[in-house]
Order: structure tokens, then sequence, then C-alpha cells
């Protein structure tokens, strides 16, 4: 979810559920050490839970990132072993690291142990390449389990290192969501969480059966409207907005404050354009959104101008 689940986008699927565990861009642990953390790992308290994901092969360069994204107040340390771009590739992480799984669990425990009042996950395909899915995702995850990791989330689908672009490994590969199944199964001890291609809540809930959990990612942010039932549906709790027209509302604020701390508005917007696809006037929505957003100096009247298109394109609708 790299350059989408930045902190702007986080604080919007506030308004739409307070349940979820929502996950930062993946960093490298390079970038958190050595880069601008406050643009890099600073956050609002209303984003929590929140975990921070962080993609790297240097267990020690792991432990240091880790410690210091715990120090930041994230409630986890998520390790990407799952990104098949080429820029993760060049720099032995993400996907690649399923070829290593005695690497991968060295790098776990350095991340664990450097950060003991947090949990530290791992994120990872099922295979890459010309891996036996079954075997290479069970070598993985017992190699990291006998070093004590407890929490795996699987993207049901093998990643290609060459061949398929970073989208193509997106959709291409087959998912496998029975063998996530079966991991559970067969490790019942450990919390597994399924992703990958999950479409919407019904889906994911329906193919999560039998695990721990699911993850929501391009679902989620192309259409965030799904997460205004996660609260009631998955945590048996009220939603903090009740529609889409209250989420917007509830966003005023934040945008209002970081515009006034420099911020744009199109860096807030751009993870709102598809709040009311399929709906009456979401294309409205969009096009006010994408033009006027992006202009020098634009500001809140921008989106309440957008949110009046959707109003009237309803009532004529109705």
């Amino acid at each position: 979810m790299m350059d989408w689940t930045d902190r702007h986008c986080r604080a919007f699927h506030r308004t739409l559920t307070r349940g979820a565990l929502l996950y930062s861009e993946m960093l490298t642990a390079d970038a958190i050490i050595h880069g601008d953390r406050e643009r890099l790992l600073g956050f609002s308290d209303v984003e929590h839970p929140v975990a921070l994901q962080v993609g790297g092969s240097d267990p020690a360069k792991m432990a240091q990132a880790a410690r210091i994204g715990a120090d930041w107040g994230y409630d986890e340390i998520n390790l990407n072993i799952g990104c098949p771009s080429d820029r993760v590739q060049s720099g032995r992480f993400g996907a690649c690291l399923m070829l290593e799984p005695d690497l991968v669990a060295h790098v776990w425990r350095a991340a664990q142990e450097a950060t003991p009042e947090v949990q530290v996950t791992i994120k990872s395909r099922i295979a890459v390449d010309d891996q036996e899915p079954r075997e290479a995702l069970f070598a993985l995850v017992d190699a990291c389990a006998r070093e004590g990791c407890k929490s795996f989330t699987v993207h049901a689908r093998k990643a290609w290192l060459s061949g398929l672009s970073p989208k193509e490994n997106r959709d291409v590969p087959p998912l496998d969501y029975e063998l996530v199944r079966a991991l559970k199964r067969e490790r019942p001890e450990l919390e597994v969480v399924l992703n990958g291609g999950l479409r919407d809540l019904d889906h994911a809930l329906a193919e999560g059966a039998g695990v721990d959990g699911v993850m929501l990612g391009r679902a989620a942010y192309q259409t965030p409207a799904v997460l205004l039932d996660v609260d009631g549906q998955v945590f048996g709790a009220a939603p903090p907005c009740a529609t889409r027209e209250e989420a917007v509302e509830a966003y005023f604020p934040y945008i209002a404050c970081n515009l006034a701390a420099g911020a744009s508005l199109h860096s807030m917007t751009r993870h709102m354009l598809g709040l009311f696809a399929s709906q009456p006037g979401g294309r409205l929505w969009r096009r006010v959104l994408s033009e006027r957003g992006v202009r020098a100096g634009a500001g809140v009247e921008v989106v309440r101008d957008a949110l009046a298109e959707v109003s009237h394109a309803r009532s004529q609708a109705a």
C-alpha cells in the first residue's frame, strides 16, 4: 500500500471504523533510521490501533527501526515479506525473502527482542517463482514460529519476482485461500490472517471462515464505504459514523487543521475519491475533488461543494 495508506488516509478511515487495525505504508528500515521521521512516522492519535509496516533484511537495522517505531507509539510492527516490486528485490527485502526463511526468522527475532512491549508480526505471500506454495509457506511460518512469532498475515497468492509487474502480481497469480485456511488448521496455536483479492466485507468474512482475521487492502482504499460495516459485523459495535456523508463531516476538522499546518487539500482528499463509488453523484464527487482539489489554495469549501453535488444527485434520483 505504498503511496496509499499514509497518515491522511488512516485518519479518514477512522471516520468509518474504530475497531479495524490500520496499517502504515511499507517503509524500509533504512528510511526509518535515516529519514525524516516526522514525515514518515508521524500520525494522529485518532489512528489507533495502527501498525507500522517495515521492510528490510538486516537484523540489526530491523531491530533499530522496530525500536524507533515502538517509541513513536505504533501498536504493532509488521515485517513485510510479500511486496514483489523491483525496488524491494534490489534492496533484498519483501517477497524475495520467501526464499530465505531462516533469515526472516532471524530478522523477526531481532525486531521482537528490540520491542518486547509491542508485537512484531509477519506479512507474506504463499510462495515466489517456482516454489511449491505449501512447502514454501509452511517453511517460512515454521522457521519464524520456532523463534516465537505468533501472528502471520498471508496474501494468498504466489509472487513472481520476474516476468510480472507489481500490479500484475496483485491480480494474475491465482488465489489459494484454502492453503491459508489449512495453515490455520495445522498450526492452530498461531494467529493466521487472510489477505489478497478480497472484494468486499461479505467476501472477506466468507473466505475468512476458519482463520483469525482478514485484511482488506485495495477494497478498503478504492471503495472505503465498505469500512462502515466493519464495526457492526465484526466487532458488534456501532460505527463512528452511520453514513458516508457523516464520515465526510467528521473529517472536516482534520482537513482544516492540516490545511492550517501547510498540507495540501489534495493530499487528504485523494483518499476519499471512491467514497461514493456506485452511488448517485459518485462521478461528480470524484470530478470536483480531482479537478478543484489540486488547485493552489484549495480549501474545505471544495469538499463541501462536492458533497452538495452528491446530495443534489441523490435528490434527483429519488
